[in-house]
């Protein structure tokens, strides 16, 4: 049945039932999104054309990449919804503002692509309220970067809205697009379907031997099959297909459908043959532009022939038959020949309308070098990084510098090119442009900004201590011209030196905080970074009694600074994560943790900025595993993972594998632990391998396997020396104690204390009043832990809070002073347990077996049966936010908040919104001992 209504669609009915079933699911109000995949002329298209025909409930909207068009931010994007951009309105305020800016309609600062994901997210989500809509796709792999990440961002956060969408990407050139979803792997046709669709199309019968041969070079390409065999007959086809030379059979398919489309191309008149030319170099597909540039070149519109040559279809727009065909017209043209047409189109594009298209042209039709067109493709450039397109301003920028004819601007023009390649992810490009620019004339700031770029190249792609240097060389010529770069680039240089695990020697972290303090580096423009790289320094290079102050001081300033602009705010959200990476630690002070987290978390929400909302939202959790929220803790690291799979980053796994080790899951931890380890060697990121040390030393200390944790916290020490090693030190002490280790312990006790004494923290007093008392005599571990106790409660920190009591309670029942240990190991069971913090609950458990005492199993919460992602949204909606206000708050639609909601008020076994705060509280608590009975 299918093959007599598409006859292109013979031997499909595996795929034509896949996208059936997708059309079920849509239609019964569901979302879903699929990725066809396969070579050129497999049948991509004519799959999309079957699910269009089908879609008779829904409403339709398109997109197809083109090659042509991939170097301009959003083309893509704003075909797909052109049909909609009435509803843009009705958007809330950043997103409506984010997509005017995006799709040109409006001026103002570039938006984060990310919030105008969630804008098309939003867009489609109404539009789909009226009726199922089914968005289709075609040829990704040629969208352009940016409306593909967008698109890419919108078909990961769906899940409850009626909208679904399908790719078709061609490989080999997509096979790096649109990873890790649903995917639909379209293969050649199998014998019996090839031969069916050849008959199809051939008039006559075929000698066998000549049609085995036919199928054979074909492969079971549907577009080959037929193509190659359209209005020819048995006859014609008796000796082969290919006249012209010996048969290939093993060649490439593509490549003899577009040499077939070729062939027919040289049987059209001039005037027909030059009409394609100028629609194939021009993909916006304007009927009236096309005709203005074919005036241009006087030559009338005669497409008829075309048209009955299966190329092209003329109407409102105008559409090639296949992509090769296009392809086939463009390259088959002679260089002149495409320089004159893309001049034509030029001169037809409204300059006001559409410039940045009109300078793209102009570019592709320069003979050799030209200033004005340079100049043209150059303010083209700076328009597409206004609208967020930084990897069409990179190509905009790389054209303007193979047209520009004096060497000073091309050296300019080609670092701006390289930086923006390299903000792209382009590091490859971004070298290359470096290197055309090196060899122009540059002033001594793009010099600097050159050798600063080079650094980074290198530091993404290694995070060795070889950056380091460059970045200080790169920082002294800022300060020699008086660039406000100049103490930005010194603490990237410092940074780069501490995520290599280098403080000490000619190269580490102190030696370039020195360099950085004798520079006389002018101001940055912001007071906060300007006492962030002060502090820094100071506490490099003077030691902890003056740089911790100065630290604390920048923090403070960090946490209250104004942000009147975007600009601001990002530069602001870059540098926050280097305070919080690297030296909260030597503040001790989870407070400021806290406020500045929970900033960056607002302010990247506020914002849209979605590529710096995961890693705050990490630091956030952090905090929260500190203070024992390990529930809240998980649902932010969940949300961070979501968005970063959704935005095509990495995932945190550091956040991850600190919460696993807090909770004793050694497991899962083993995992994360030996990828960590490979990517510090693979990387020369030796900063990780101190991370790992103080991690498995909480994990190991927790399951009571302390020489394991012995050696883990005293790697964690010696790797890095730096922003773990004060959390490594606590951990070595109680290790080594424990391990009879004494000496060990006592160095390890006195780095602490040094550490700890300049900073006036809870946490800091905390941590060293507890290591002192796993060392001290007598009746002193019993002043010491007490004082711990409540300093660590002062600092908020209230796992290590939980943790004192425990060693409190060991040392109790060590001294056989048993009621009192009973006291403090029913706490710390009872906080370990309401944390989940599974190792230090059952090291506390088995010390009060020891004392006598049975303690009984803990009932599950009733928020313990919900998601992470469930578990967030219940708690907004208990806090009285609307789902609309929930949706933006976490990037998701509000189809998807009352999605999540109707499964929560099921597991709760509630009805109302109103019945939510009462569930989530869950039974009162009962006072006094609760879960445990006395014994003995």
């Amino acid at each position: 049945m299918i093959a007599s209504l598409l006859p292109d669609l013979v031997g499909r009915h595996r795929e034509c039932a896949a996208l059936d079933g997708l059309l079920a699911g849509l239609t019964e109000g569901g979302s879903g999104v699929l990725v066809i995949r396969g070579e050129a002329g497999i049948g991509k298209s004519v799959l999309l054309e079957y699910l269009a025909e089908r879609a008779s409930r829904t409403d339709v909207t398109r997109a197809q990449g083109i090659e042509a068009d991939m170097e301009l931010p959003y083309a893509s994007l704003h075909q797909l919804c052109a049909p909609f951009l009435q509803e843009i309105g009705d958007l809330p305020g950043p997103q409506r503002d984010a997509l005017r800016v995006a799709f040109g309609m409006a001026a103002g600062d570039p938006p984060d692509r990310f919030l105008v994901g969630l804008a098309v997210l939003t867009l489609l989500t109404r539009v789909s309220e009226a009726r199922p809509l089914l968005v289709l796709v075609d040829d990704s792999q040629w969208l352009d970067q940016v409306s593909l990440q967008t698109l890419e961002f919108v078909a990961r956060r769906l899940l409850a809205e009626a909208i679904a969408i399908v790719f078709a990407v061609r490989d080999p050139e997509g096979q790096g697009t649109l990873t890790d979803l649903p995917v639909l792997q379209i293969g050649g046709l199998g014998a019996t379907a090839a031969a069916e669709l050849l008959e199809t199309a051939v008039s006559g019968r075929l000698d066998k031997r000549v049609r085995e041969r036919f199928l054979a070079e074909m492969h079971g390409n549907p577009l080959a099959l037929l193509e190659f065999s359209r209005g020819r007959s048995a006859a014609e086809l008796a000796y082969g297909l290919d006249s012209s030379g010996p048969p290939t059979v093993h060649g490439p398919v593509v490549g003899r459908v577009e040499r077939d489309f070729a062939s027919r191309l040289r049987s059209l008149p001039d005037a027909t043959r030059t009409l394609l030319l100028i629609a194939a170099a021009e993909p916006v597909g304007d009927a009236s532009l096309l005709a203005r540039a074919a005036t241009t070149l006087r030559i009338a519109p005669h497409a008829a022939p075309a048209k009955a040559a299966g190329l092209i279809e003329f109407g409102e727009s105008v559409r090639f038959r296949h992509p090769l065909v296009r392809s086939a017209v463009y390259h088959g043209a002679a260089p002149e020949e495409r320089r004159a047409a893309h001049r034509a189109l030029a001169e037809a594009t409204d300059p006001v309308l559409d410039p940045d298209r009109r300078a793209w042209h102009a570019g592709q039709a320069a003979e050799g070098p030209d200033e004005e067109v340079a100049a043209g493709l150059e303010r083209a450039a700076e328009r597409a990084r206004q609208r967020g397109g930084i990897a069409a301003e990179a190509v905009l920028l790389e054209r303007a510098v193979e047209v520009t004819p004096d060497r000073r601007p091309r050296g300019r023009r080609a670092l701006a090119a390289a930086e923006a390649h390299f903000s792209a992810a382009a590091p490859d490009r971004a070298t290359e442009l470096a290197t055309v620019a090196e060899l122009c004339p540059l002033n001594t700031l793009d010099r600097a900004r050159l050798a600063r770029l080079r650094a980074r190249i290198l530091f993404a792609r290694s995070r060795s201590d070889e950056a380091a240097p460059l970045l200080l060389d790169a920082a002294a010529q800022f300060t020699a011209a008086g660039s406000p770069l100049a103490r930005e680039t010194y603490l990237e240089a410092i940074s780069a030196t501490i995520f290599a695990g280098r403080v000490h020697g000619p190269t580490g972290a102190r030696a370039a905080a020195i360099a950085a303090r004798g520079s006389g580096a002018p101001p940055s423009g912001s007071t906060a970074a300007d006492m962030l790289l002060e502090g820094v320094a100071a506490l490099l290079t003077d030691g902890y009694e003056t740089g911790v102050p100065a630290l604390r001081a920048a923090l403070e300033l960090l946490a209250s600074e104004e942000l009147p602009t975007r600009e601001a705010t990002m530069r602001w959200l870059l540098l926050v994560p280097v305070a919080l990476e690297a030296f909260i630690h030597y503040a001790w002070d989870l407070h400021a943790w806290d406020t500045l987290s929970s900033r960056a978390v607002r302010l990247a929400r506020d914002i849209g900025a979605l590529g710096a909302l995961p890693p705050a939202l990490i630091y956030a959790g952090g905090v929260h595993i500190h203070y024992g929220d390990f529930a809240e803790a998980a649902r932010m690291i969940d949300e961070a993972d979501a968005l970063a799979a959704a935005t095509g980053h990495a995932p945190h796994t550091y956040a991850a594998l600190v919460l696993a080790a807090w909770r004793g899951e050694a497991d899962v931890a083993a995992g994360i632990v030996e990828e960590a380890r490979r990517r510090a060697d693979q990387r020369g990121e030796v900063s990780l391998l101190g991370a790992m040390g103080y991690i498995q030393g909480v994990l190991y200390n927790g399951l009571a396997r302390y020489e394991e944790a012995l050696e883990a916290a005293r790697t964690g020490i010696e790797h890095d020396g730096f922003n773990f090693a004060g959390l490594s030190l606590v951990e070595h002490v109680e290790a080594a104690t424990r391990c009879g280790e004494l000496d060990q312990a006592r160095a390890s006790l006195d780095r602490l204390v040094a550490l700890t004494r300049a900073t006036d923290s809870g946490w800091a007093r905390g941590a060293r009043a507890r290591s002192q008392a796993l060392l001290a005599d007598g009746e002193e571990p019993d002043r010491l832990y007490r004082l711990a106790i409540t300093e660590f409660g002062r600092g908020g920190v209230t796992v290590e809070v939980a943790r004192t009591h425990l060693l409190y309670g060991e040392w109790l029942r060590r001294a056989h002073r048993r009621s009192l240990a009973r006291e403090q190991l029913r706490t710390a069971h009872k906080m370990f347990d309401g944390m989940r913090a599974q190792a230090f609950a059952e090291r506390a458990r088995r010390e009060l077996l020891a004392t006598g005492e049975h303690v009984s199993v803990r009932e599950a919460k009733p928020t313990s049966v919900l998601t992470p992602q469930e578990s967030q949204v219940a708690t907004l909606a208990a806090d009285g936010m609307t789902n609309a206000k929930i949706g933006a708050e976490l990037f998701i639609s509000p189809h998807t908040v009352e999605w999540h909601l109707r499964k929560v008020f099921t597991k709760l076994g509630i009805n109302s919104r109103r019945a939510l705060p009462g569930a989530l509280a869950g039974p009162p608590a009962d006072s006094g001992d609760e879960g445990m009975a006395r014994m003995g």
